[in-house]
C-alpha cells in the first residue's frame, strides 16, 4: 500500500468511528453565531450595501437580522470572518 493509500484509509476510518460517536481526536470547528444586524451597522452599510456585497440575498438577510432564520454553512464562516477581519475580507473582494 501507498502512503497516500493509508492516510486516505486511516482518515476515511477515523470519520466513521467520529460519525458514530466515538472520540477519535477530531477537531471540530462550529463557527458561532453572528449579530448580522450590528455588524452591518459597525461596517455603515445599508441592507442593500452589505447584501450586494457579501453574495446574500437582500430577502435573506432581512430574515436574519428579523430573528426568523439563522445563517448556517458557509454564510456563517463568511460572517465570522466578516466580523473578525472586516478590513480584510473586503480588501479582497475589492481588490
Amino acid at each position: 500500500m501507498s502512503k497516500i493509500f493509508k492516510s486516505i484509509k486511516t482518515g476515511l476510518e477515523e470519520a466513521i468511528e467520529f460519525s458514530k460517536g466515538k472520540e477519535i481526536g477530531a477537531r471540530v470547528f462550529t463557527p458561532q453565531q453572528v449579530n448580522i444586524q450590528e455588524l452591518r451597522k459597525r461596517l455603515g452599510m445599508t441592507q442593500e450595501k452589505f447584501a450586494n456585497t457579501f453574495g446574500i440575498s437582500l430577502g435573506t438577510l432581512r430574515h436574519w437580522e428579523r430573528g426568523d432564520r439563522k445563517p448556517q454553512g458557509p454564510a456563517l464562516v463568511l460572517l465570522n470572518l466578516v466580523s473578525k477581519e472586516p478590513e480584510t475580507v473586503l480588501n479582497l473582494l475589492y481588490n
